[in-house]
């Protein structure tokens, strides 16, 4: 008997095993499969509607592994999905590859134990909370300081043009539960038919047929309002055509020194004037710190005896072509402040007491007109405000290269030729609360000015624009993306990318823009309720699973008393 209890104890360990290698060998895959979804290394746009089903077996091992096991395996998921999906941070930075993907993975860890958490609360519609649960964690994990907006399963939708029109009704979150809401039903069965216990496959869709009808009438209805706003769109005359001429210079900013900023001030110059020799347009746009010299610093204080009297000299001679160029010129250039107002702008050891914001500075009329300080820095390699909490983690940074900006606070619209527009820098475009904050303040067109050369990727560039298709469709306003090495091109307020420039070459090019006013375009219901939707859909998530945990507390009570 008791060699029969041993065999037994260790059949059951070897099951245990062989399903927990399974379950992750099946993670591994979907993260896998997911990641092809996006523009990636194998499938440079990304392949979108492998996003209706690339989770459906992630669900089904959520439902299927134990409490015990369920927050590893959500760590584990989101690694090894960050990995294939930003394999190309080892070119940003040898420590930005392994700790974005751990961040992401802490957030899945998190979502997975909320998903379980649904599934076990809820026996008869917990798919449905888990579908709501996926859309508040979409919010969430770009909502804190770390939020970081790649990976959203909306973005793999950016070419299907119908599917993606309700975002200016429900930002990119109505999106995200399109195409998640199949995946935990679904999930759901999957898991069931493993272990042997699901009801044919017919009769379950019949037992939730309600579910069934509910989904096919938001597809629907969701294609239709796509086909008719696409069709809208498509042939609505535009107020006035805004003539704007983008210089890539293919370079990458944050490439230091003189002979560089030299280099680059040349090419910039070079492709400007021969724009203008051939067309006429409104304005020309540079990319994000195409410029790299500080205007504000070095035309405020003195560099005499500093060294810098060089750098000062290249700040003029931009300066006097900027003002003497006869179109206004909007380009991406450092705003150099005092660090500490009690110290001079020199140092005795002839470093400087400086600090920048990343702006954009718009030359018009022979002067500088305004200037825009990005609101939304990328966190750890633009700022990082646990200094005191975390500074361990705060000199890592520092001693991998990383270096701090000020953050802005302001929505600017800028005014050019009757044209009003804002300047969500780089970043800040993955996030639609900004995008919908400049058009609510007054923006017509929304000009993103990035620098994505450091990636040495296509993919990653193309992760990046098309999360800007979403920014137009939310808003309804034309975007011109200005940037270094592409993906350079303009979005109209429909969502498709027109006329992109070849990426990582050097060139210009001339688009009409469609421009849309306020007076004849009233705001979005987006733009009047920024991510309203997610908030439901954050404080539902909040709500249901207090519920289904009183409900799962209050059962085990009665089952005790029953006994």
């Amino acid at each position: 008997m008791r060699n029969n209890s041993l065999r037994g104890r260790e059949k059951t360990s070897d099951r245990s095993l062989r399903t927990l290698g399974s379950e992750v060998l099946v993670l591994a895959v979907s993260a896998f499969v997911y990641s092809l979804a996006f523009p990636g290394f194998m499938i440079p746009d990304g392949f979108g509607l492998i996003a209706f089903l690339a989770l459906i077996p992630v669900f089904a091992v959520i439902r299927h592994t134990s409490w015990k096991h369920v927050w590893w395996m959500g760590f584990f998921f989101g690694f090894v999905f960050f990995l294939f999906f930003t394999y190309w941070l080892k070119s940003f930075h040898a420590l930005a590859i392994v700790l974005i993907p751990v961040i992401k993975a802490f957030e899945m860890m998190l979502c997975f134990v909320a998903l379980k958490a649904a599934d076990s609360f809820f026996k008869r519609f917990g798919y449905i909370v888990q579908a709501i649960i996926w859309v508040a964690y979409a919010y969430l994990s770009e909502s804190w300081f770390a939020g970081f907006a790649y990976g959203n399963i909306a973005y793999t939708l950016y070419n299907f043009a119908p599917l993606i029109q309700i975002a200016d009704i429900t930002g990119v979150w109505g999106v995200v539960l399109l195409v998640i809401l199949p995946q935990p039903f679904l999930g759901r069965y999957l898991c069931d038919f493993t272990r042997g216990n699901a009801t044919p496959f017919v009769r379950y869709l019949m037992k939730n047929i309600v579910f069934i009808i509910v989904y096919a009438i938001l597809l629907v209805s969701t294609l239709i309002y796509g086909f008719a706003k696409v069709s809208e769109w498509r042939g609505k005359e535009p107020d006035r055509v805004w003539d704007v001429v983008t210089v890539q210079h293919n370079h990458d900013s944050w490439e230091g020194g003189y002979l560089t900023y030299l280099h680059n001030f040349n090419n910039l110059r070079r492709y400007t004037l021969e724009a203008l020799s051939q067309t006429n347009p409104d304005i020309v746009v540079w990319s994000e710190t195409a410029f790299v010299p500080s205007v504000a610093w070095h035309t405020k204080y003195s560099t005499e005896g500093s060294g810098y009297e060089i750098t000062a000299e290249l700040v003029n001679q931009f300066v006097s072509f900027g003002e003497n160029l006869p179109v206004p010129l909007l380009t991406g250039n450092p705003e150099g402040v005092i660090e500490d107002e009690s110290l001079p702008p020199i140092l005795e050891d002839g470093s400087t007491n400086r600090i920048d914001y990343n702006s954009v500075i718009l030359f018009d009329d022979g002067e500088i007109k305004e200037t825009y300080r990005k609101q939304h820095l990328v966190p750890f390699t633009e700022h990082f405000p646990y200094e005191e909490e975390l500074p361990w983690l705060y000199n890592l940074l520092l001693a991998n290269d990383y270096n701090w900006w000020l953050q802005g606070t302001e929505s600017v619209v800028f005014t050019s030729d009757d044209v009003k527009f804002s300047t969500p820098i780089c970043f800040e475009d993955n996030f639609g609360y900004l995008s919908a904050g400049f058009v609510a303040s007054g923006a017509d067109v929304l000009v993103n000015m990035s620098n994505d050369s450091w990636s040495k990727k296509v993919s990653a560039e193309m992760q990046h624009a098309a999360m800007g298709a979403f920014r137009s469709v939310e808003t309804r306003k034309s975007t011109v993306r200005g940037t270094n090495s592409g993906i350079t091109c303009m979005i109209t307020p429909d969502g498709k990318m027109h006329d992109a420039m070849e990426p990582f070459t050097m060139g210009w090019k001339l688009y009409h823009v469609p421009v849309y006013t306020h007076e004849s375009n009233p705001d979005t219901f987006y733009v009047n309720h920024i991510d309203f939707f997610a908030h439901i859909a954050v404080y539902s998530s909040y709500a249901l699973l207090a519920l289904g945990a009183v409900m799962k507390i209050a059962g085990a009570v009665r089952g005790k008393k029953g006994r």
